[in-house]
């Protein structure tokens, strides 16, 4: 039991994932889990206003787009450096969700998700419309890899999976803070309810503010890393699509956990490498999975588990008050009740 401790349980991750470009049998493979150690950390990000603050975002792949367009025109067409460049695609997200935010925030429930698809999808229009800016269609090719670190060479696999790893690590940390913070509280209490949250006198538009330009910051530093890594973009990273694949990796691990959209968002792109074979029939197979997913694991999978430990822990709680309650004092109340006869 000792290996469900949560120190213990995220070592063994962390020595798993270092250990996992000498275990993989080639490039594609390490190619392949650091594409979804990027796409974990924009569902990281989407988790934090979905699944703790109870915002559901539609255009969360739109803010991507919008880190890795930053670092594509910044680098390629004004010759920025890539560091500068890919620290200004977490800023220049978090500037767009600041006024997205303002608007739409002042929605609420399937309202506000509606929104923020319309504004995911005219996110996707400009990008693929604005040919001047974006290079339309066609895309930005030729995106300059990380530099390199004195003997460190960031074009090679191995070494862009080391980065790749750092970064979702720093990512997990600043997300575990911010959610066992103060603040990380006042988010649940929004997700639990806007009435209460507002009796209980927090600020709901500037916590819900603060959530949502959290939340896009990630995406977009997760952008800015996807176009250095793979070194090309085109409109098609602002598709809704990957905001519904972001989803489904928080629905299948488990929704507003710290480890449920990790294991989902690296879980889901391996199990569709394996379903290669199906490809024209993949939907047919994710289908009913998702479906038994939701009713026999409606929280996910590390969130059911969640549920379950928290209510044996509630039963033995229960046990160990029930035995160390007084013992019934029958005996003594029938003598008393002999003796007032």
């Amino acid at each position: 039991m000792k290996f469900l401790n949560p120190t213990v349980g995220w070592s063994l991750l962390l020595v798993l994932a270092i250990a996992f470009p000498f275990l993989a049998g080639n490039d594609y493979h390490l190619t392949v889990m650091s594409t979804a150690y990027i796409y974990a950390i924009a569902t990281i990000g989407l988790n934090l206003i979905t699944g703790y603050t109870g915002q559901f975002n539609l255009a969360h792949s739109g803010f991507m787009a919008v880190g890795a367009y930053t670092v594509g025109i910044l680098t390629v067409d004004h010759n920025v450096p890539f560091w500068v460049a890919f620290a200004l695609s977490g800023v220049f997200a978090a500037f767009l969700g600041f006024f997205v935010g303002l608007v739409s925030l002042r929605l609420k429930t399937h309202f506000f998700s509606i929104f923020t698809l319309c504004v995911g999808y005219i996110m996707y229009l400009l990008i693929e419309k604005w040919e001047s800016l974006t290079h339309g269609t066609v895309g930005i090719i030729g995106i300059p890899a990380p530099p390199s670190i004195g003997s460190i060479d960031f074009t090679d696999p191995r070494p862009q999976y080391y980065l790749v790893l750092f970064f979702l690590v720093a990512s997990l940390w600043i997300m575990h803070r911010i959610v066992r913070s103060l603040l990380g509280r006042t988010f649940m209490a929004i997700r639990n309810g806007d009435d209460l949250a507002q009796a209980l006198g927090i600020n709901l538009m500037r916590n819900k503010l603060l959530a949502f330009m959290l939340s896009v910051f990630f995406s977009g530093l997760a952008g800015g890393l996807y176009a250095g890594f793979v070194r090309f973009i085109g409109p098609g990273v602002a598709s809704v699509e990957h905001t519904f694949d972001m989803t489904m990796y928080m629905l299948v691990g488990g929704i507003g956990t710290l480890l449920g959209p990790l294991l989902g968002a690296i879980g889901m792109p391996w199990l569709t490498q394996y379903l290669q074979v199906l490809q024209d029939y993949r939907f047919v197979v994710f289908g009913p999975v998702l479906v038994l997913l939701v009713i026999f694991l409606p929280y996910g999978i590390v969130g059911t588990w969640m549920n379950r430990k928290r209510r044996k822990e509630a039963l033995a709680a229960q046990a160990a008050v029930a035995a160390a309650a007084p013992r019934d004092l029958s005996p003594i109340s029938g003598a008393k009740g002999a003796t007032h006869a």
